[in-house]
C-alpha cells in the first residue's frame, strides 16, 4: 500500500470522527423568566416564577421548563430498586415544558409545538414495556389546553388518554426519568447511554428535590 493511500486512509478516519463528534453536540442550559401567557393561568400561577432553557451547540432552544413551586409528594414512597424518584405523587403535575418546534420523545413518537404540562408517572410491569429502561420514571406530556387543574392528580389510565393528544398515537408521549449526575443544577449531563438528561433542582415539602429526565435520547429497543 503506497503512502498517498495510507495517508486517504488515515484522513477519512480523522474526518469521520469529527463528523461523528458533530453529530453528537453537546447542550447547555439558561435561567429564563416566567411561562408566558400561552400556560393557562391556573397553571401558571402554580409554577416557579424562573424557568431553565436548554439550547444547542449553535443556541437554538431545544426545549423550555417551569416546574411547579412545590412538587407533589406522597406520605408512603415507592421504595422499589427501579424507582427513581418514588416520593412522587404518581399523576401528580410537576411542571410545563415547552417544546418551540417538532420533537421526538423518549419513544421517538414527534411531539408538536407547543407547551405540555408535565406529569409524573412509573412505566408499567408487564411484557409491552420490558427492556425500556432500567428505571420505570417517566415524565408524561400533555397539552395544557387539555390538562388545565394543578390540583387533580391522574389515575394512569386518564394520564394515558390525555397524553395521547400530544403523541398522536395510543401511546402517551414521555420523557424519561434518569438519575442525577452530581450537584450542579441546572446543568445537562450525558450518561452512559449517550443520552442527555436535564437535571433540575425542585422543591417538596421536606426541602429540596433534585429530579432529572432525558431531552435527547431514544428508546434502542
Amino acid at each position: 500500500m503506497n503512502l498517498h493511500r495510507i495517508l486517504g486512509i488515515f484522513l477519512a478516519i480523522q474526518l469521520g470522527m469529527a463528523l461523528s463528534a458533530f453529530g453528537q453536540g453537546s447542550y447547555k442550559t439558561e435561567a429564563i423568566g416566567a411561562a408566558p401567557a400561552d400556560v393557562p393561568a391556573p397553571l401558571q400561577s402554580t409554577l416557579e416564577t424562573s424557568g431553565v432553557r436548554v439550547a444547542g451547540d449553535g443556541g437554538a432552544t431545544l426545549c423550555e421548563v417551569w416546574l411547579r413551586k412545590a412538587l407533589p409528594t406522597t406520605a408512603s414512597p415507592n421504595t422499589s430498586s427501579d424507582v427513581l424518584y418514588g416520593a412522587l405523587t404518581e399523576g401528580a403535575l410537576l411542571g410545563v415544558l415547552h417544546f418551540p418546534k417538532d420533537t421526538p420523545d423518549f419513544r421517538s413518537q414527534t411531539i408538536k409545538a407547543g407547551f405540555y404540562t408535565l406529569r409524573y408517572a412509573l412505566i408499567p410491569q408487564d411484557g409491552n414495556h420490558v427492556g425500556v429502561s432500567p428505571n420505570r420514571d417517566a415524565f408524561v406530556l400533555s397539552p395544557v389546553a387539555a390538562d388545565k387543574d394543578p390540583d387533580k392528580t391522574l389515575s394512569f389510565e386518564d394520564l394515558v388518554k390525555l397524553s395521547q393528544q400530544a403523541s398522536g398515537t395510543p401511546h402517551p408521549g414521555f420523557l424519561l426519568g434518569a438519575p442525577v449526575n452530581g450537584d450542579t443544577f441546572p446543568a445537562v449531563a450525558k450518561d452512559d447511554s449517550g443520552h442527555w438528561n436535564l437535571q433540575l433542582k425542585g422543591h417538596g415539602k421536606s426541602g429540596e428535590a433534585p429530579l432529572a429526565f432525558t431531552v435527547v435520547g431514544k428508546w434502542e429497543g
